[in-house]
């Protein structure tokens, strides 16, 4: 994909989530203003880029989207669920096309049928409601130009213009008839007369280079020949002061204002004609300035034409908004310094904070960080055969360890980027289902790695799915139930040390553990002396068993019991878990527990039956020798202040669980190899910082060690045979049949070759 059209398509995924949360806001409050105009603007920014880029299609449709909120924002039009779900049904037909778009660069979608309701839901207030619709299919052009006529003539006395008079400059764009005209450059020679000169104004913009060389574009397909000052590199860099002077030839400075002043990119325009090889400003009826979207009236009915009344009506709510849209990413820029003759000095505090980088390219940047890493490895553990010491060692240590904290942290994208779609998808569901839900989204700015959030979208959907046709009633069930006719679904992301916390919470039915016995039993799940045998907390976990399902019947949502044992299969992937907690008639939580990031992490290396494993650094509270350790009614623990931590020996649960067999083999450290790296790793566990280092206060015993895992993460003591080293390794999941492995999480490679299993400490 060429980098325009990946800027482009990016922007649109952008503007389309921006779109469907502003129409969400606006049918929450019809009367909200703000959501309105929200809205208009972005549907006016999506259209005004596709034209700009040549797609047709979706700038015409996009058209079409734009007239019909212009009638809603000028009062003809009621915000009803009629209109709305036209509206979204006309967003979801953009995402479509914008999806060819990226896919292949052309777009395939006919979107004519869903254009024809929508301009006959402009014109008549509703769909499938009169006769003259083949004739509003037929003349769609016409009434296009006429509705933009009247909308620019409402618009313009609004705004105290004194008509609409195609040529009418703002206060910024200098008399119509002294449009100053610089020396032509040496590469304009070449043109061919008439010369059109256009001074075109970007203005304030987070993304200069690829506004710039949109336009840039645009001149090149609208009329072939032309001259930039700067160069048309320099502009896509976005190396220009807010505005910069274009040379056309063979053109008229009444089309090239038409043409650029249509898209969105550009602020305003001045144009003039000029004779080649002539200096000064032009002296004929040329002379013009225009600001954006500006144009003259055509007589055929060309999408293109039709598009510029309407933009030239809404410039200064265009200019207000696109303000406003930028806050985020645009630096200070003062409000006195709106004269484009001294921009240069309020754009020179201006810095770009921001870029956008290919996915690509982080990925293969952390896979070089995860081959520095286990090369650092490699090269200590060399060193320390030769028992040499080298500080360029341990500030190459320094170095990586940095580079890798930066690595990762590129990867880290807020929850955002996947929740923000979620109010959409809730709300077409629940309108599906006749249900009323009220749904929150809370910690949407907590940050996961991009890898995960991408794995994690799909069980998530499916998990909401269920929140709304199985969680949640409907408004006559909760009625009769006592309870507020309007259900509530809770999305909530929190940082919890190295994971993230996330649930999905109704206040539906809930779940009835006796019910899901009887499934249970009735499908051949569990036999009836192992149901009756479960707790509650067990009983739930039922819903992950393949084809399992609680609904009474199939619907187009949900119900056919595939999906749950894919979201716990997709968790554990991840090297996370995922609960259900519920309580009937009062609702249901969906628990998940994932990493925050993936692959680098700090692990203790521990010997158990021969087979060295690892476990991970920030699981450890406590290392110890095994020397305290009771048995109470059959069972071993240890304690620790006022604590029981019960114990579990490595050796039996991993040969029990079937890990044993899958770490045998894969690593192994002798006990002479065990020992002295215990003895080296003498003293007291630390566990205040998140980054320090587990130690041991002890070397081998014939007790063995102890390996105190934190409260938090499972309050249960490991027992292995010794300790041997801990190191930084780059872990990777489990594939194949040895996924989802009880008590393995992934396997490690270290410098020499040798590979370890990182066990997982919450299910062993």
């Amino acid at each position: 994909m060429d980098s325009h059209r990946a800027a482009f398509v990016a922007e649109a995924e952008d503007g389309i989530t921006d779109l469907n949360n502003a129409l969400l806001a606006l049918e929450a409050d019809p009367e909200d203003a703000e959501a309105m105009d929200d809205v208009f603007r972005v549907a006016h920014t999506l259209k005004g880029n596709a034209a700009a880029m040549g797609y047709e299609d979706v700038s015409d449709f996009g058209h079409a989207l734009e007239d019909l909120l212009d009638a809603v924002r000028q009062g003809d039009r009621e915000v009803t669920p009629e209109l709305m779900d036209l509206l979204f049904e006309g967003v979801d037909t953009v995402e479509a096309m914008v999806s060819e778009i990226a896919d292949t660069g052309d777009v395939s979608t006919d979107p004519s049928d869903l254009e024809g309701r929508l301009r006959e839901m402009e014109e008549h207030g509703t769909v499938g409601g009169g006769d003259e619709d083949g004739d509003t299919a037929e003349g769609d052009s016409g009434t296009n130009a006429g509705d933009a006529d009247a909308s620019a003539d409402d618009e313009g006395a609004d705004d105290g213009d004194a008509g609409a008079d195609a040529g009418e400059p703002e206060e910024d764009s200098g008399d119509a008839d002294d449009v100053s005209v610089p020396d032509l450059p040496d590469a304009a020679a070449a043109l061919d007369d008439p010369v059109a000169y256009a001074d075109v104004t970007i203005g304030e913009t987070a993304m200069a280079g690829v506004d710039a060389a949109l336009v840039v574009q645009a001149l090149g397909n609208q009329f072939g020949e032309y001259v930039t000052v700067p160069d048309a590199e320099a502009l896509e860099d976005g190396e220009y002061d807010e505005r910069f002077d274009a040379f056309v030839g063979d053109a008229d400075p009444d089309v090239v204002a038409e043409g650029l002043g249509a898209l969105t990119q550009v602020e305003s325009i001045a144009t003039a004609g000029v004779e080649n090889g002539e200096d000064g400003e032009a002296g004929d009826e040329d002379g013009e300035s225009t600001e954006a979207g500006d144009a003259a009236e055509t007589d055929d009915a060309e999408a293109t034409a039709d598009d510029d009344d309407p933009d030239t009506a809404s410039d200064t709510d265009d200019t207000a908004d696109g303000a406003d849209a930028e806050e985020e990413d645009t630096t200070e820029a003062e409000d006195d310094a709106s004269d484009s003759g001294s921009s240069s000095d309020s754009k020179s505090g201006d810095e770009i904070k921001s870029i956008r980088v290919d996915v690509d390219q982080v990925d293969e940047l952390y896979g070089l960080v995860e081959q520095l890493v286990t090369s650092r490895i490699k090269l200590r553990r060399e060193l320390e055969e030769l028992n040499a010491q080298s500080d360029a060692l341990d500030e190459l240590d320094k170095l990586a360890s940095s580079l890798q904290d930066t690595a990762m942290d590129m990867r880290l994208i807020p929850f955002s980027q996947v929740s923000d779609s979620f109010p959409r998808l809730v709300r077409d569901i629940s309108r599906d289902l006749d249900k009323r839900i009220d749904f929150e989204i809370e910690g949407d700015d907590v940050e996961l790695d991009r890898t995960i959030l991408t794995e994690m979208r799909d069980p998530l959907v499916h998990v909401l799915r269920n929140a709304v046709d199985h969680g949640i009633e409907t408004p006559e069930e909760r009625e009769a139930a006592g309870k507020d006719p309007t259900g509530h679904v809770r999305l909530t992301a929190e940082r919890e040390r190295d994971h993230v916390i996330i649930e999905v919470a109704d206040d539906g039915g809930g779940l009835d553990p006796d019910q899901l016995r009887e499934k249970a039993v009735d499908e051949g799940v569990k036999s009836r002396e192992a149901v009756d045998a479960m707790e509650d907390d067990e009983v739930y976990d039922l819903v992950f068993h393949p084809g399992f399902s609680t609904a009474e019947e199939v619907t187009d949502v949900s119900g056919r019991g595939v999906g749950m044992d894919v979201v716990r299969t997709t968790a554990r992937d991840l090297d996370g878990s995922v609960s259900v907690e519920s309580e009937p008639g009062e609702g249901t939580t969906v628990r998940f527990r994932l990493p925050v990031t993936v692959a680098i992490v700090k692990v203790m290396f521990v010997d158990v039956g021969g087979t060295e494993y690892g476990i991970p650094i920030k699981s450890i509270a406590e290392v110890a020798r095994a020397d305290d350790v009771e048995e109470v009614h059959g069972d071993e623990i240890v304690r620790h202040e006022d604590d029981l931590y019960p114990v579990i020996r490595l050796n039996e649960r991993l040969a029990n669980s079937g890990a044993a067999a899958a770490g045998s083999g894969v690593g192994a450290g002798g006990p002479g190899q065990s020992e002295a790296a215990a003895g080296d790793e003498a003293g007291a566990a630390t566990t205040d910082d998140d980054t320090a280092s587990a130690t041991t206060d002890g070397g081998v015993t014939d007790e063995g060690m102890l390996v105190r895992i934190r409260e938090e993460t499972r309050q249960v003591a490991l027992h292995c045979d010794a300790v041997l080293d801990q190191e930084e390794v780059v872990v990777k999941p489990l594939d194949g049949p040895l996924s989802g492995t009880p008590g393995l999480s992934g396997t490690a490679v270290l410098g020499d070759g040798d590979v370890v299993a990182v066990l997982d400490v919450v299910s062993l």
